[in-house]
């Protein structure tokens, strides 16, 4: 199925929509006024290419795929801090939503482990979960923030990593950030493009809380259902919506042969309004 593609980089989102929506007319969008998106998946493209089965690759069509080695491995230098291409995008989001674009061999390109730490212990704590926004101020994701493991740990510690790793073309992609949760408005627009039954799961569901067994789940399920009978407009729940991952350090990372793998490195650089330092690293 053929796609188009806006490349422009401006406040733009990265948008994806993993469950059709009872309304297809409605974006997740939570910029004022209105932009072009760098990246959009029809519902019926998303089903369409996340239904596919993953062929295994062998190493020819791995590096075939490996393609430009995400566009940023042409220096003529290797030294940390060296110069690096002219046309090396100057936003770590925006090389991600470039490639994002290229991700047609990507199984659900979108999943990403989310990991978050709690203090003091210091334990660390990891799920995937689905990137749904991607703009200029961070990566989103939505979740319950009410009684999940992440949300304790959040309590007590902002800081939270993401970790893309698309198989097919041997990259990944850390991000490193602080954190913050969207307002109610920004998460009510998400909120209302989920069918019925996954707002009123999300209602429903006391995340990570033990439970007696499925019946105790089924019965919050339909006290739920109950509250909102015969109700199209669901609000989203206060413990409920999306979270922001301001990202202050984001590496690029493409598998090469002899383990000889391209690093690239973005740091946020203090007191710069929000300039980037760029840097090759060493596998």
């Amino acid at each position: 199925m053929q796609r188009t593609y806006n490349y422009l980089f401006r406040s733009s989102l990265y948008k994806m929509a993993l469950h059709p929506p009872q309304n297809t007319s409605k974006l997740i969008c939570i910029c004022t006024p209105p932009i072009t998106p760098l990246y959009r998946l029809t519902n019926l493209q998303l089903h369409l290419q996340t239904t596919k089965p993953t062929h295994k690759l062998n190493s020819t069509r791995r590096g075939h795929l490996r393609g430009s080695n995400w566009g940023l491995a042409h220096s003529s230098s290797s030294r940390t801090g060296s110069p690096m291409p002219s046309s090396l995008p100057t936003s770590p989001c925006q090389t991600t939503a470039d490639r994002l674009h290229r991700s047609n061999h990507v199984h659900q390109p979108e999943t990403v482990c989310f990991s978050t730490a709690s203090l003091p212990s210091g334990r660390v704590s990891a799920r995937m979960v689905y990137l749904k926004e991607l703009d200029d101020k961070g990566f989103v994701i939505y979740s319950n923030f009410g009684t999940s493991k992440k949300s304790k740990d959040l309590e007590s510690n902002k800081w939270a990593s993401l970790t893309f790793w698309w198989r097919e073309l041997e990259r990944q992609v850390r991000v490193e950030g602080i954190t913050e949760r969207l307002t109610p408005e920004e998460s009510q627009i998400y909120f209302d493009t989920r069918i019925r039954g996954s707002r009123i799961g999300a209602w429903a569901s006391k995340q990570s809380q033990v439970l007696e067994g499925r019946e105790q789940l089924e019965g919050w399920v339909k006290n739920v259902e109950d509250k909102f009978e015969g109700q199209e407009n669901i609000p989203v729940p206060e413990f409920w919506g999306g979270l922001r991952i301001k990202p202050e350090m984001v590496e690029f990372w493409q598998g090469r042969d002899s383990r000889l793998h391209d690093r690239f490195q973005y740091t946020m650089v203090e007191g710069e309004g929000g300039q980037w330092k760029i840097d090759r690293l060493s596998p």
